[in-house]
């Protein structure tokens, strides 16, 4: 089935999630020490993608002009109310938010989730899914231990944003060559491993990001480097 890796990826983020909440009265100092080791790590893989691009001037430029649009757009406000609201309808007191915004940004943005989607729809492979479903799960068990429940509701665009790209996949390989498609998981990769910096310092606690107004900057280099590819 074409969804079936993304829904084991889903599945293992929920379960990650559920087990962390049994954890969840661990003290408050190991609870800061084992988030800035997830920061930290974090960082190291926004890196490590960073340092994939062939062009970085694709990634520089697409970051301003996609933070321009995100806070024009005011997509970090937007994700950010989502939370609240589940936080408001669940009643909690710890933060639904944040905990479903900074588990959503990690678990969608990187290669893993398009290349992965992408075998899924066009080959029947999940193997990278069913990877990246372990890396979720364990992320997510650390994660709902110290941000909470939100961290559970993250399989939900987890969900629809790999379902989606498997299910399109085969439209989306009849129009894209591929070798333009192989440029934008390049550049899209390290545009996003920029993204996955500024949430590993936001974790560690040294900045306060809005990385949601950040991911435009995924379809301004889908743009730029289309335009290169037909010039």
């Amino acid at each position: 089935m074409v969804l079936t890796g993304t829904l084991v990826n889903a599945g293992l983020i929920i379960i990650g999630a559920l087990l962390g909440l049994l954890f969840h009265r661990i003290p408050e100092r190991m609870k800061e020490t084992v988030t800035t080791a997830i920061g930290l790590a974090v960082i190291l893989l926004g890196i490590q993608m960073g340092m994939k691009s062939e062009n970085f001037l694709i990634v520089i430029g697409s970051l301003v002009v996609g933070s321009a649009l995100g806070e024009w757009w005011k997509l970090d406000e937007l994700l950010n109310e989502v939370g609240y609201r589940l936080e408001r309808r669940l009643g909690s007191q710890s933060s639904v938010a944040e905990g479903f915004v900074t588990a959503t940004l990690i678990f969608v943005i990187g290669a893993m989730a398009i290349i992965g989607a992408l075998d899924s729809g066009l080959r029947g492979d999940h193997d990278v899914l069913y990877t990246k479903g372990l890396i979720d799960g364990f992320t997510a068990l650390v994660l709902s231990s110290t941000l909470g429940i939100g961290v559970m509701f993250s399989a939900v665009p987890v969900l629809l944003y790999q379902g989606g790209i498997a299910l399109l996949a085969i439209q989306i390989m009849k129009f894209i060559p591929e070798s333009l498609m192989d440029s934008f998981i390049l550049e899209m990769t390290a545009t996003g491993g920029v993204m996955i910096v500024a949430i590993g310092l936001n974790l560690v606690g040294i900045t306060k990001i809005r990385v949601a107004n950040l991911l435009p900057g995924i379809l301004v280099v889908a743009m730029i480097v289309s335009v290169i590819h037909i010039l």
